[in-house]
């Protein structure tokens, strides 16, 4: 009888423990809709918006296993830790991750291609994105000198994208496992800018992330690169669960 109870309460303790851990239930689930096309997306908001603050705003963009329509998925990575309580109580913030419909892309480009060239305008899903952001920064308390960008594998292209079409926006960018077009690294060379990559990676090979660190860096940028040894395509889980690149993003600030 004693084990039988000490199973139950073993199994209580644990079930509790596991909710505890998934913080992603505190995003809520919303809809923009940008003329004729829909775009889920989920939002975390400051446990306590106070009066008068104005806070971050970070924007999260998936990979490409994520895309749907059920507005949930594309927190399967790295949002949980945007949500825990660590995160959250050190660096209040608005985090936004919109869902890219299962026929797009956040780019519009071959990610089996060796390079590509930025498309002329951008995809729907994203232009939907920046759309979120003006209408999202108009009537909440963001602060408009601290919107982050980043993304993981098809967000990672995403990233560099979005920086490429709009490099005042933003205060930081963290792409991962991404690529960019080069030609465009002029536009945000002056954008404070940590990438990552895995060096055994193969859906999307490092040499995508090197290329676009190395021309920054000629055109006298001080963009930060990790390139994470042993690891292949998977070099989001260490990014999202390092406090270090919280420290360093949250401390981004444009001038």
């Amino acid at each position: 009888m004693f084990r039988w109870l000490f199973a139950i309460l073993l199994f209580a303790m644990t079930t509790t423990l596991v909710a505890e851990d998934d913080y992603r239930g505190r995003f809520e689930g919303r809809m923009f809709k940008p003329g004729d096309f829909e775009l889920p997306y989920r939002l975390l908001s400051p446990k306590a918006v106070e009066e008068g603050q104005k806070y971050p705003l970070v924007i999260f963009l998936h990979g490409a296993g994520e895309r749907g329509t059920d507005n949930k998925i594309q927190l399967v990575h790295g949002m949980n830790d945007f949500a825990s309580d660590a995160i959250m109580d050190k660096y209040p913030a608005f985090v936004i991750a919109p869902q890219c419909p299962e026929e797009r892309k956040w780019v519009e480009v071959d990610w089996t291609l060796e390079s590509h060239t930025i498309p002329a305008e951008p995809s729907i899903p994203l232009a939907a994105t920046f759309a979120l952001i003006d209408r999202f920064t108009a009537q909440h308390p963001v602060d408009k000198s601290r919107i982050y960008i980043t993304g993981l594998s098809m967000g990672g292209y995403g990233t560099w994208d979005a920086l490429a079409r709009s490099p005042e926006l933003f205060a930081a960018a963290v792409p991962i496992c991404g690529g960019g077009d080069p030609a465009t690294a002029g536009k945000f060379k002056d954008v404070p800018l940590w990438a990552f990559h895995g060096d055994q990676d193969t859906a999307v090979k490092p040499k995508r992330s090197r290329e676009m660190i190395d021309v920054l860096r000629k055109l006298g940028g001080t963009p930060k690169y990790t390139e994470y040894e042993g690891v292949a395509h998977d070099s989001w889980t260490q990014t999202y669960a390092d406090p270090a690149m919280y420290e360093w993003l949250f401390a981004q600030r444009k001038e």
